[in-house]
């Protein structure tokens, strides 16, 4: 048999999902880098404003019930807004702030390398019979340190299942769907809440007066899907990955674990310490009598606390890591934590420069009125087919885990989305925050499986390490079970808790 003969046989015998997903994988390809495709879309809203304000298009303001005319970009008084809110739209981007803000803390402990030490810690002293959970949830976790969870979890994961004599690529996968299917969900608020409510509020401040999204509005949902996904990831684990894999015949030869070091484990220890004592001090500031972290009512919906949670979450995460640094001598001085911070904030020039872009399409979206037009319009016509409930909110979280094989930048493609769905979504009663937890849902779901995932060529290197014959379709025979059942129960978990009427956040309902 020839090698062309061979090939189409192999192309024959790809199952329906395979096929489609080389089809994404192409498709995505042809996608420009995300900085530039919002370049396009902003120069693509410039031309579509000049379209459709020669044909005098209205539409009544939903916030304060004004006719508003689409206004042209291509005209004297759009050029003179482009010029000088350039330099505005970006530095006033709500995400800009929130984001570098929280990253200051939480990239100094990545940087003396707490996260990474605790990560490995939870994992390695699990009893084994809770070393699935422990691997699901450091995952889960480990979006703490963003990216870096990719390359830390997944192999400790697989070295670990290989030490108990389990199959190593079953504890591969294990931490490859904590760390991609589990991204958005925490028991802490981190980057990527900040990240995620600053666009929102970004597009919701348009709606109407006062509506916001902050960090902590999906914490409560969030918090659930914790413990959710930990527990569907080790079912899913030890009931279908395992059993389809197999016994491993391989050997644990040069697989060894990186014990950690004493002075680690007493740099974790002396973390801990400064955690408990942050946390004494913040319950007394928050609990004594007039505090001023609490509203006039003395309540905490809203408050001074959670309207500077971002602040306080930084100032915690410095705290740990200082103490973290010092005892393993990677702060040796004063001088060494805003260096260290320096260098977290290198590793986010890529988000810096994107958002500049992302704060042009959004800014014109909302200057030329075209996203309050589509908005109406989109309300409009759903309630004319009398689609105003939850199953057009499922539709949309279908919708974004479909797009999410395209764009696999979660901030990207929300950024992509935000400014069409919150509006339309506020105008049938929906609070943004409820929006944007939907959002959050689907695409994380999918992270896993999509061919435009940049660690994806690092999980099948780390897989072929075990099973030399390894490829994408075995990568995704393993992972699609994780996106099929997380986005499933996640989705019924979401409509249960809406039909309960239980908050998503402090204060934050279904509805406006």
């Amino acid at each position: 048999m020839n090698r062309n003969t061979s090939n189409n046989i192999e192309t024959a015998n790809k199952g329906f999902m395979l096929r489609f997903l080389d089809r994404v994988e192409v498709l995505g390809n042809k996608l420009p880098h995300p900085f530039m495709l919002f370049i396009y879309l902003a120069l693509g809203i410039i031309v579509l404003s000049a379209v459709i304000s020669m044909f005098n298009v209205t539409v009544d303001h939903p916030g304060t019930g004004e006719e508003v005319a689409i206004k042209s970009l291509i005209s004297g008084e759009g050029l003179k807004y482009i010029l000088t809110s350039m330099l505005t739209n970006f530095v006033e981007f709500k995400p800009l702030g929130l984001v570098l803000g929280m990253m200051l803390g939480i990239g100094l402990a990545q940087k003396v390398g707490l996260i990474q030490t605790f990560m490995k810690k939870t994992i390695i002293n699990a009893p084994p019979k809770l070393v699935t959970y422990a691997v699901v949830l450091t995952g889960i976790l480990g979006n703490l340190a963003s990216d870096a969870a990719f390359i830390i979890v997944p192999p400790i994961a697989a070295m670990v299942f290989l030490t108990l004599g389990r199959h190593p690529i079953a504890g591969l996968a294990a931490g490859f769907a904590g760390v991609g299917a589990g991204f958005t969900a925490n028991f802490l608020i981190t980057g990527t809440d900040a990240l995620l409510s600053g666009i929102s509020t970004e597009v919701a401040k348009n709606i109407g007066d006062g509506i916001t999204v902050t960090p902590v509005d999906n914490y409560f949902f969030m918090v659930f899907s914790v413990i959710m996904l930990m527990t569907l990831g080790t079912w899913i684990t030890e009931k279908i990955v395992e059993p389809k894999l197999g016994k491993y015949e391989g050997t644990n030869d040069d697989k060894e674990l990186e014990e950690i070091k004493p002075v680690e484990s007493r740099g974790l220890r002396n973390a801990g310490i400064a955690a408990l004592i942050y946390a004494t001090l913040l319950a007394l500031a928050l609990f004594l009598p007039n505090s001023a972290l609490r509203n006039e009512e003395g309540g905490l919906i809203p408050s001074p606390f959670l309207d500077g949670i971002v602040p306080i979450i930084l100032f915690f995460f410095i705290a740990v890591a200082v103490a973290y640094g010092i005892t393993v001598k990677k702060i040796n001085s004063t001088a060494d934590v805003p260096k260290l911070m320096g260098e977290s904030m290198k590793d986010m020039s890529g988000f810096i420069i994107l958002i500049f872009a992302a704060a042009q399409f959004i800014a014109y979206f909302d200057w030329t009125n075209i996203g309050v037009w589509i908005a109406v319009s989109g309300a409009e016509f759903l309630q004319s087919i009398n689609m105003t409930g939850l199953p057009v909110i499922v539709g949309f979280i279908l919708l974004a885990a479909v797009l999410n094989l395209l764009i696999f930048s979660g901030s990207a493609q929300w950024a992509l989305m935000a400014p069409v769905f919150i509006p339309m979504f506020a105008l049938l009663d929906y609070n943004p925050a409820f929006t944007q937890m939907a959002y959050r849902i689907a695409d994380s779901s999918t992270n896993i499986i999509t061919p435009l995932n940049p660690y994806v060529p690092m999980i099948l290197a780390f897989m072929k390490e075990y099973d030399k014959k390894a490829g994408f379709g075995t990568l995704f025979s393993v992972m699609l079970p994780y996106t099929v059942i997380f986005l499933t129960i996640w989705t019924i978990l979401f409509v249960i808790w809406s039909l309960l009427g239980l908050p998503i956040g402090p204060g934050i309902h279904m509805k406006l």
